[in-house]
């Protein structure tokens, strides 16, 4: 493993690896092949050990592994990952969290596709657009408000009568409401720091960031 990478900041098993690559890295290796997922910012979930895949992989946004010597992983670019892994270290999972896919559901469908009690799980929210950065108008507002009031302590105004949201308050809410409580990680801006993230609202054309959770 390089030194180039974010190790994911979560108390988890001895043996489980998790982080984010830095755009720094170009020659980063991970500890395995992940299985990788074709994103289409929607909410649905695969276990890595499916015949889905194949030679190409499948339309979902988060995987789900319980197998030694299994990776989950996401790419991103200002949307959030999401990382999950058991207290034991048996299972592990990756989200891809933009808004469309958090508002979709996919915190909770990568949580209730695993089998691990909701209670027994660990979460770690990687590098994303912070909310200082992250202007939305009404439409993404009123998507997170359509499924829960308290989404709104996720969204202030701003002065053109847009929103800043914050997408880290609103994956930690939909964690909870599933009965994930132990959530580290946020805090960092990959809009702000182009030194270490790739940022596609920032640049436009850009690479992408790897997080992956990785289960000896």
């Amino acid at each position: 493993m390089s030194a180039e990478w974010l190790p994911a900041a979560w108390p988890a098993p001895a043996g489980i690896l998790a982080g984010t690559t830095l755009r720094a890295n170009s020659n980063f290796e991970l500890p395995a092949e992940p299985l990788w997922l074709k994103q289409v910012h929607g909410a649905r979930v695969v276990h890595c050990a499916s015949s889905e895949f194949g030679s190409s992989p499948p339309e979902a946004d988060a995987s789900v592994a319980d197998y030694p010597g299994a990776i989950c992983a996401v790419r991103t670019a200002d949307c959030l990952p999401i990382l999950l892994c058991s207290t034991d270290g048996r299972e592990i999972a990756a989200a891809h969290g933009g808004w469309r896919g958090l508002a979709a559901g996919i915190a909770e469908n990568t949580v209730r596709a695993m089998a691990t009690a909701p209670q027994q799980l660990l979460a770690w929210l990687g590098p994303a657009i912070a909310q200082p950065a992250f202007e939305v108008g009404d439409e993404v507002r009123e998507a997170f408000l359509a499924h829960d009031a308290s989404a709104a302590a996720a969204f202030i105004e701003n002065s053109r009568g847009r929103w800043q949201a914050d997408l880290y308050l609103l994956a930690k809410q939909r964690l909870a409401a599933v009965g994930v409580q132990a959530v580290f990680g946020g805090g960092l801006c990959t809009y702000s720091d182009p030194e270490r993230f790739y940022s596609y609202r920032r640049d436009s054309r850009t690479g992408r960031l790897v997080s992956f959770v990785y289960r000896p």
